[in-house]
């Protein structure tokens, strides 16, 4: 049977590349059906295409059947009787948390043998277990997250040029493999629309099929990853599947707005979210484990909100961002509409996957979107749906204004007729963002 042709994600593959045959174990970690065990088909097959030989990987994938009821023993045994003497042995393990122990093993193959070890999880339970203890500096997660724009429109067959236009201006052109020219607006409402899990390129973008998809990783996600939490010890346990729907539906429909486990249980209690008999307002710190339980297993994103001027984080209201606008779609319903806080997700995804460490500016009682710092580099980001009108200017540009150091400031609007520099804050385009 041929092998499927794995589409490639350099942005994630160039980062294990660079800590390849090192002491470092390459952690990779993200929601379930990301494209983490394709990362891994990719890293062996980039070994193979370098002079590793078949024999010296050992791949193996703990949801498949071939392997069940291994403990740490019955694992290390395993692959104790396919180390190859006197040969550098490349060990990949998908889904390792399912291994009850697994940290013990690990940290013995790279205590006995000579190898590269490269393991993956949908939960970052496994960073908070006692693999931080075994391996204190000697790990590297690698954050994986669904498809970002532009490799979007490369799994959906898409390419994207750029051509001169008569006065000398770069134009962008979007073509399917027939050569057909696509508007990206369009392509991009699709991406918002349908979201960006790799596996709806192999089905297509059909409402109905791309639903079925969605429930699966939902529920893989939910079952999986939440659910099962309860069975950790020293964890609260996720006892109530009806307020734990309630919950993610809630930050679903509130992606970009600041809320608190307290408003949370306000709102679902003032505005009757709650079964009769569970009308009594939910505990504060039942609310807020399972908000924990749901960033554990990657499925939200908490942003925390820093005071510019007085140079600290805030405790109080945060925001939390859904991993993949498909599924926020597939839970609340495909609408029209909050087009603004959907563009934010986007950003706010994107500037992760660019590397950025991102939080809230506070600046006053003002409010900018996005703190998006690395190494030496920050910039101050607003985000607008619409920058024409002089109302929404001056909304977006003012907290900007206020801020008086000399990092970049900048606004990314989806709609925008002018793209000058306004008091040193520049106007992007969010298609250009994007996609460059």
């Amino acid at each position: 049977m041929q092998k499927p042709i794995l589409k490639r994600r350099d942005l994630y593959l160039n980062r294990m590349i660079a800590f390849q045959d090192t002491e470092m174990i390459k952690v990779i970690t993200g929601i379930r059906r990301c494209g983490k065990s394709s990362l891994m088909k990719l890293m062996a097959q980039h070994l193979q295409e370098n002079g590793v030989t078949q024999q010296q990987i050992l791949e193996m994938n703990f949801e498949s059947m071939r392997f069940p009821d291994l403990d740490a023993r019955g694992l290390y045994e395993y692959v104790e009787a396919r180390i190859l003497p006197n040969q550098r042995m490349y060990l990949f393990f998908d889904e390792v948390q399912k291994i009850t122990g697994w940290e013990n093993a690990v940290n013995a193959f790279r205590v006995d043998f000579d190898c590269d070890i490269y393991i993956t999880g949908s939960n970052a339970y496994l960073l908070s277990s006692e693999l931080s203890t075994y391996l204190s500096g000697r790990y590297i997660e690698i954050k994986v997250l669904p498809l970002s724009f532009k490799e979007f429109l490369d799994f959906h067959g898409y390419t994207v040029t750029k051509k001169k236009s008569p006065t000398g201006m770069l134009k962008r052109r979007i073509t399917d493999r027939d050569g057909d020219i696509y508007d990206e607006r369009e392509l991009l409402n699709e991406y918002s629309r349908f979201g960006g899990m790799p596996m709806l390129a192999d089905i297509g973008l059909e409402t109905e099929r791309v639903t079925a998809a969605l429930d699966g990783i939902y529920s893989a996600a939910i079952v999986n990853d939440v659910l099962e939490r309860e069975k950790r010890k020293g964890q609260r346990t996720i006892t109530d599947p009806l307020l734990l729907r309630k919950i993610i539906m809630f930050l679903a429909d509130n992606v970009g707005n600041n809320v608190s486990a307290t408003s949370i249980g306000n709102t679902l209690a003032n505005e009757g979210l709650l079964e009769e008999k569970d009308r009594k307002k939910p505990a504060v710190h039942t609310i807020q484990s399972y908000i924990e339980a749901l960033l554990e297993a990657y499925v939200f994103y908490e942003i925390k909100r820093f005071d510019i001027k007085g140079r600290e984080y805030l405790r109080t209201l945060g925001k939390y961002y859904i991993v993949d606008t498909g599924l926020r779609n597939y839970l609340l319903g495909y609408r029209d509409g909050d087009t603004g806080h959907v563009l934010e997700n986007m950003i706010y995804f994107e500037l992760l996957r660019q590397g950025y460490d991102v939080a809230i500016g506070k600046v006053d009682n003002q409010e900018v979107d996005f703190i998006a710092t690395k190494t030496d580099e920050k910039k101050y980001i607003q985000v607008t749906e619409n920058m024409n009108s002089p109302e929404t200017r001056e909304r977006e540009l003012a907290p900007l204004r206020k801020i008086r150091d000399h990092y970049e400031k900048l606004v990314i609007a989806l709609d925008c007729d002018f793209t000058q520099t306004q008091d040193g804050i520049k106007v992007v385009h969010a298609l250009d963002f994007l996609l460059s």
